[in-house]
C-alpha cells in the first residue's frame, strides 16, 4: 500500500464507526487500518462456553479411545447425547481395526488343497497375505517331517496362509526327485521357491531353521535373532578344526 493510499483511506475512516459490522471494516481490518473488532459479552461468554464444551467432549475421547468394543457397549449409558455421534464414529473404527486382525489372522493351520484350487487359494489369496505351499508326497519321510513343521509354524504365524498339496495333484508329472517343495507367494506373486531334500538339509531339518528360512523370504516374521543353523554350523567347523593336525604338530613328526 502506497503512503497516499494509506491517507485516504485514513480519511475515509475519519467518517466510519470503527465497530460496525459492515464489509468495507472487515477489509480495513485485514489491512491492518482498524484495530480488531471488540467483542461483545455475548461473543466472549459464547467463546468460554464452546471452549468448555470441547474440553468435555476431549475427556470423553481419552475415556472411550482406552475402551474395547465390549466396553463401549457396557458404557453407553454413561454417555450424553452429544457424543453418541463421535463414539459411534470411534466404535465403526474399532470395529474395522478388529475386522482386519480377524482376517489377518484367520488361518493358523496347513489346509490341503487340489490343482483345482491353486488359483484361489494361492494367486487370489488377497491383498497382503502371504502364502507357504508345501508340494509333498506320501511315504516321503522328510515330506512328513516338514508337514510337521509347517503345522507348528502355521499356528505360531496365523496372518500366513499355509498349504500343502500332493505334488502330482497339484502340478501334473511333478518330478519326485524334486520333493519336498516348498513355494513362498506374496499377494500372488512368487517371492521363494525350495525345491529338494538338499535344501532343506536332509532329516536333520529343526522347526526353527525352517522358520527362519521363510523369515528371510518374508512369509513370516520371526522373533528369532540369528539363523539356528549357523550355530551348528560354526560347532561342525571347530569340531573339524580340532581333528586337523597343526602345524606344530606336523613338525615334530618330521623331526621323529
Amino acid at each position: 500500500m502506497t503512503p497516499w493510499q494509506h491517507k485516504l483511506i485514513c480519511h475515509q475512516t475519519a467518517y466510519i464507526d470503527p465497530n460496525a459490522d459492515t464489509e468495507w471494516n472487515d477489509i480495513l481490518r485485514k489491512k491492518g487500518v482498524l484495530p480488531p473488532k471488540e467483542k461483545t459479552q455475548d461473543e466472549v461468554e459464547e467463546e468460554a462456553l464452546e471452549k468448555q464444551i470441547l474440553l468435555e467432549q476431549e475427556s470423553v475421547v481419552k475415556i472411550y479411545e482406552s475402551m474395547t468394543l465390549d466396553e463401549l457397549d457396557e458404557n453407553e449409558d454413561d454417555f450424553s447425547e452429544e457424543d453418541e455421534a463421535a463414539i459411534e464414529m470411534y466404535r465403526q473404527k474399532r470395529l474395522a481395526e478388529w475386522k482386519a486382525t480377524q482376517i489377518k489372522n484367520c488361518f493358523g493351520e496347513v489346509v490341503e488343497i487340489s490343482g483345482q484350487d491353486y488359483i484361489k487359494e494361492v494367486n487370489k489369496a488377497g491383498e497382503g497375505i502371504w502364502v507357504v505351499l508345501h508340494l509333498y508326497k506320501q511315504g516321503v519321510p522328510l515330506c512328513t517331517l516338514i508337514n510337521q513343521h509347517l503345522s507348528e509354524l502355521a499356528r505360531k504365524f496365523p496372518q500366513t496362509k499355509f498349504l500343502k498339496s500332493i505334488s502330482t495333484t497339484c502340478i501334473p508329472n511333478y518330478p519326485d526327485r524334486n520333493l519336498p517343495t516348498i513355494f513362498v507367494y506374496h499377494e500372488g506373486e512368487m517371492k521363494a521357491q525350495y525345491i529338494g531334500p538338499l535344501v532343506f538339509g536332509g532329516m536333520n531339518l529343526k522347526v526353527e531353521e525352517l522358520e527362519w528360512r521363510l523369515s528371510e523370504s518374508g512369509a513370516v516374521k520371526t522373533d528369532l535373532e540369528e539363523n539356528p543353523k549357523k550355530e551348528i554350523e560354526d560347532k561342525l567347523m571347530s569340531s573339524i578344526r580340532s581333528t586337523l593336525p597343526t602345524r606344530k604338530d606336523s613338525d615334530s613328526e618330521e623331526e621323529n
